[in-house]
């Protein structure tokens, strides 16, 4: 569903990302991994269109997008949560997801009460501003928004990074849900190894700007994981 091959990515005159091949398949889970400064979030930023590629290619469902800019990706079914449970603190945790609803009519509506099934306990907070909200329940809540866009794959920039351990599981179960009943593929950045090989089938150390380590997902592959890592 989501391809990148041979992408080299940077910033002015600094080569970060080098050569990575990342593949994401339908329905499942992909985790890339690693210490900070690997060139994780680089390497997503190029997925969406918001670093440009300086070589390689950037597929999405069979198709080119690579010199494709962001908005063109979000329509053709990429959606993309940041780190740091982004969300407009101003307004309420309905007017979030209204913002992106307005522009698909009955299916933005659908797909609000979609994602608010997967994540339940925001129904009783629709009402409350999202700056007021926890880390974790406006973690929650940039996910539903980036939901409701109807997205083939979706990318998760550590979305378990000081979120609470309850709602963590939370999100794991939302994310198995998604791919298994959704039909979803999921590219998720994580350092939280536990959290990432449990939710993933499959996964990625980056390093320098480099992988190191692939494999299978499972919680089984924790120590070879955290071996590569160490290296």
């Amino acid at each position: 569903m989501l391809e990148l091959t041979g992408v080299h990515v940077g910033y002015g005159r600094t080569a970060v990302v080098h050569g990575v091949d990342v593949r994401v398949d339908t329905e499942s889970v992909t985790a890339v991994m690693g210490h900070n400064g690997a060139g994780k979030t680089t390497l997503l930023r190029a997925a969406v269109g918001l670093l440009p590629v300086r070589s390689g290619t950037v597929r999405l469902d069979g198709t080119d997008v690579t010199r494709w800019r962001p908005h063109q990706r979000v329509r053709a079914g990429l959606a993309y949560v940041p780190q740091g449970q982004q969300s407009f603190g101003t307004l309420t945790a309905r007017e979030n997801l209204q913002l992106v609803a307005d522009g698909a009519g009955a299916a933005g509506r659908r797909r609000v009460d979609e994602s608010l099934d997967l994540f339940p306990a925001l129904r009783e907070l629709l009402g409350r501003r999202a700056g007021l909200l926890s880390g974790g329940q406006r973690q929650q809540l940039a996910i539903a928004r980036a939901l409701v866009t109807g997205p083939k794959v979706l990318i998760l920039d550590e979305p378990t990074e000081g979120i609470q351990p309850n709602v963590v599981q939370e999100i794991e179960d939302a994310i198995t849900s998604l791919t298994t009943s959704g039909g979803l593929a999921v590219l998720l950045v994580e350092q939280h190894v536990g959290f990432a090989l449990a939710a993933a089938q499959r996964y990625y150390v980056l390093e320098s700007g480099r992988v190191t380590s692939e494999g299978t997902g499972g919680v089984e592959q924790e120590g070879d994981v955290r071996a590569a890592m160490a290296l």
